[in-house]
């Protein structure tokens, strides 16, 4: 019965374990996340801004055709 018991104590100690270290990975990763949309949503912006903007010569044929 002891045995049975240390096995489970033993167990239950790795999974809080493991627990742990998966909620930190979570918690990193969500913070990475909420970063990279922040950029995304800044370089929506930009392109936004950038096709706003005239284009120069854009439609004109060089001097040389």
């Amino acid at each position: 019965m002891d045995e049975r018991l240390i096995e489970l104590e033993l167990r239950y100690t790795e999974q809080q374990r493991l627990l742990q270290e998966l909620s930190e990975v979570l918690f990193s990763q969500q913070r990475e996340l909420s970063v990279l949309r922040a950029e995304v949503n800044a370089l929506k912006g930009r392109l936004a801004a950038a096709e706003d903007l005239p284009t120069i010569g854009a439609a004109e044929k060089p001097p040389h055709f």
